[in-house]
């Protein structure tokens, strides 16, 4: 029997807290608000639930409640989360999950997959992984992203674009009303100092020795390598590429948007010696894989550290990406070829809009005499060049 009644509960005006028992407390704040509270203890730890207000929650009800929340902290429920599960709120962790699985067949890069729920898991779960989705608001998005921010400054800016993929989420299924307060959340982290990363590369000139060198002995790796270098295309480019990708008869590779970093399809016209290392590949062409390059297990591209492997054998002081590199060094100091046609090469994203549509045109011809240079380059031997 509980020490409270109906009559109590209606008569009592003073500020403070007053006990039903079984951790049932009527609690009255100082502007006179009246609210039903239930204090548990569970591994040492005190926790209040709320139960609702004085006016719209009876005693009766507020006791069946308080019940409640005390059976599901025995049996090792948090009744916070549970009540929000009956609402039909997700947590923050149960609305990533939903957002990941939504998404991830769309994500073509394996390691982006991999790391999408773990970089969540690692860094903002702890913080507010349990919370509902509705109440995650800028100042836990901001402490979770604080502590790493400095340290580790992209992971802490993926993480963040991943926060606010769910919570958009949310205001889609109108599990909330407003967005995270980005620009405000932005302001309060400490500035980063930008350091640029730059990736080992072999200097041009030396290009023509190491392509001499990978046709030494022939394998798939060292194959990929030579057109990863006559191409000047990314790693995962090359080792991903399919034959029906390929035209070799117009001298053509596309690459599908799915597949590039840009998100847009790259057409790469190819010189006759890139046809000619494609061609050659085509001994190691697996039944029923579309792959170029294979890897070690059957239907599976060649690893990214196969090419780096290579460097580190042939003790090149240099990283596969680097390449691209050597390759807009040799377009920028070696040739008259306008900027725009190497980076269009590349394959760059333009930042300026302006420059971008004026430059819409894929320039293929120009880029096919630009390849067929760069071929030239790494086909001339160092004694030839010095002749000269």
């Amino acid at each position: 029997m509980g020490r409270l009644s109906a009559t109590a509960v209606k008569a009592a005006k003073q500020p403070g807290r007053y006990g039903d028992g079984d951790g049932l407390y009527l609690l009255i704040g100082r502007t006179g608000a009246r609210s039903w509270v239930c204090r548990v203890q569970k591994d040492g730890k005190r926790r209040d639930i709320g139960l609702g207000s004085v006016k719209k929650v009876s005693l009766a009800l507020a006791r069946e409640r308080a019940a409640k929340v005390r059976g599901q902290m025995e049996v090792g429920l948090d009744p916070i989360i549970e009540r929000r599960k009956e609402a039909g709120i997700p947590t923050f962790r149960e609305a990533a999950a939903i957002v990941f699985a939504e998404n991830k067949k769309n994500w073509g890069n394996a390691k982006h997959r991999d790391q999408w729920l773990t970089t969540l898991t690692t860094y903002a779960f702890p913080h507010f992984g349990d919370m509902a989705v509705s109440k995650v608001d800028g100042p836990h998005v901001r402490d979770a992203l604080v502590a790493i921010w400095l340290d580790k400054p992209e992971t802490a800016r993926r993480v963040r674009q991943r926060i606010v993929a769910v919570i958009d989420w949310a205001i889609a299924k109108g599990y909330r009303d407003a967005p995270l307060p980005i620009a405000a959340m932005n302001k309060s982290l400490p500035k980063v100092k930008a350091k640029p990363v730059h990736h080992s590369a072999l200097p041009y000139a030396d290009i023509p020795a190491f392509v001499a060198i990978l046709r030494e002995r022939e394998s798939v790796g060292r194959l990929a390598f030579e057109a990863l270098v006559l191409t000047a295309a990314r790693s995962g480019e090359i080792r991903g590429a399919l034959w029906s990708e390929l035209d070799l008869e117009k001298k053509l590779w596309t690459i599908p948007a799915e597949r590039m970093k840009a998100g847009r399809e790259h057409i790469v016209p190819l010189s006759d010696a890139a046809v000619k290392a494609f061609k050659r590949a085509e001994a190691y062409r697996e039944a029923r894989s579309d792959l170029v390059f294979p890897g070690v297990r059957h239907g599976k591209p060649l690893s990214d550290m196969t090419l780096t492997k290579i460097c580190r054998d042939l003790e090149i002081p240099a990283v596969p990406h680097g390449f691209r590199s050597s390759f807009r060094d040799w377009v920028a100091e070696e040739t008259d070829f306008d900027g725009a046609v190497a980076e269009m090469a590349l394959a760059h994203t333009i930042e300026n809009k302006v420059e971008a549509a004026y430059r819409r045109g894929k320039l293929l011809e120009k880029r096919r005499s630009l390849m067929d240079a760069w071929a030239t380059h790494c086909a001339t031997r160092p004694e030839a060049k010095e002749a000269a």
